[in-house]
């Protein structure tokens, strides 16, 4: 367990992303959310289909993915960029500990800021029906895994991870994963939503990938997201050292 997780460098990367100005930023997405779900239910009632459409095309489409450029990106990006990541790196830690720790970290921020936002929505739309609710959670849960690892790859990698992190996430997840047939089959949202067809039954939820290759997608970001951000932090290691 020690070469998966170390508890100081979780307790940092905890401080850093839930400090007053970014912990601000977290909460505004789902704190929109809710209140678009209170005023949905109060106009248009209990209906399945106006519940998956808003779960669907602003919780996972836009909310989670904009949640992970934040927790991916802040994970690990800002010591980068003001060469604070000495500091740590010069601890007896194996780097691949520091990125499995600050990926868990980011996976729980991520998590806590979407998934549980988009529960809470679904009970308010429709409360639970069809398992929409659940299904969109779960669909929520996964994205966050894999959104996670790639902004946190790209926070090793690039000193504009957020500008990119955006970028991604608005035209690629939310423009082009939606409604591009070619792109949907490399989009988090679709591999996210062959998850959530499976727990609803496929009512009001469907995804342009079958099960089989979403999770194969999902476990190949998570999985290559991880280990080509570790090799990326020991490149910066031996840069360092010369």
């Amino acid at each position: 367990m020690k070469d998966l997780y170390d508890p100081t460098v979780a307790r940092l990367t905890y401080r850093a992303l839930l400090g007053p100005r970014r912990a601000l930023i977290l909460c505004l997405l789902p704190a929109l959310l809710l209140v678009v779900a209170v005023v949905v239910r109060l106009l248009a009632g209990a209906d399945d289909t106006v519940a998956a459409g808003l779960l669907g095309g602003f919780a996972l489409a836009v909310m989670v993915p904009l949640v992970g450029v934040i927790a991916g990106t802040g994970a690990i990006g800002p010591e980068i960029d003001d060469g604070s990541v000495v500091y740590l790196l010069s601890k007896p830690l194996k780097r691949s500990t520091i990125i499995l720790t600050k990926l868990l970290v980011a996976i729980a921020v991520t998590a806590a800021f979407s998934a549980v936002p988009t529960l809470v929505a679904g009970f308010i739309l429709n409360g639970n029906s069809q398992g929409i609710a659940a299904a969109y959670t779960l669909a929520a849960v996964l994205a966050a895994v894999a959104y996670s690892a790639l902004f946190l790859l790209l926070g090793t990698v690039s000193r504009h991870a957020v500008v990119f992190g955006l970028l991604y996430a608005l035209i690629w997840e939310a423009l082009f994963g939606s409604v591009v047939p070619g792109a949907q089959t490399l989009s988090v949202q679709q591999w996210a939503l062959a998850g959530a067809e499976r727990v609803a039954g496929g009512a009001e939820i469907t995804s342009a990938v079958g099960l089989p290759l979403a999770v194969c997608a999902l476990l190949a970001v998570t999985v290559g997201g991880a280990w080509f951000a570790t090799r990326t932090l020991r490149t910066l290691t031996l840069a360092g050292d010369e």
